[in-house]
């Protein structure tokens, strides 16, 4: 089996979210937009509740989201964006699909429960295919593309490690998806004697 890979491409990563924003529909594209800016396993982020993201009391939405990881039971408190918080604003106008108590990737079935990772996953490789993103692209793909952007914009791979809760660098490095242009492109800026 081949391993995921991020989105290196911002504008496929805005194509991706936008496939499912041109047609209306609403929960898929804020699920794809909070994958990519919050950097959450699928598990954790099909978990999340309208009550995690916004303040129903003071009718705004939360600065930060606190989550206890699934997979490793760590804590973490994440940052929501602009374009996360734009997003769920877009979402949250369904009266419908937000409230107190509900989740906020809910399913469309009558028992209100969260939609399924495998759910996730089809509505991930769906835009990803109707985009032209390849095979390689999954719900773990949002959690990558996170990592590799950060990177390319200068956040220190410290930080990114401690944002994924790795323990080991090697897992970054991976997650990170570090390919022969990268490497060619720091060769290549390296100048010492000014030829």
């Amino acid at each position: 089996m081949a391993a995921t890979e991020p989105i290196r491409n911002k504008k496929q990563v805005r194509e991706l979210a936008g496939y499912y924003l041109k047609k209306g529909m609403l929960r898929n594209y804020a699920l794809i937009v909070m994958g990519v800016h919050t950097a959450l396993r699928i598990s954790d982020l099909l978990r999340l509740k309208w009550d995690d993201v916004y303040d129903f009391d003071k009718r705004q939405f939360r600065p930060h989201i606190d989550v206890i990881e699934k997979k490793t039971g760590k804590a973490k408190t994440i940052a929501l964006n602009k374009e996360a918080i734009h997003a769920l604003g877009i979402y949250a106008t369904l009266p419908e699909r937000c409230g107190s108590g509900r989740y906020i990737f809910e399913s469309n079935r009558k028992n209100r429960a969260a939609i399924s990772r495998i759910q996730a996953y089809r509505i991930i490789r769906a835009a990803a295919l109707a985009v032209g993103l390849g095979k390689r692209i999954s719900c773990h793909s949002l959690r990558k593309t996170f990592g590799y952007h950060a990177w390319k914009s200068g956040a220190p791979v410290a930080v990114i490690m401690d944002i994924y809760n790795h323990t080991s660098l090697a897992v970054t490095k991976r997650y990170l998806g570090i390919c022969q242009d990268d490497r060619d492109k720091v060769y290549r800026s390296m100048s010492f004697l000014r030829v």
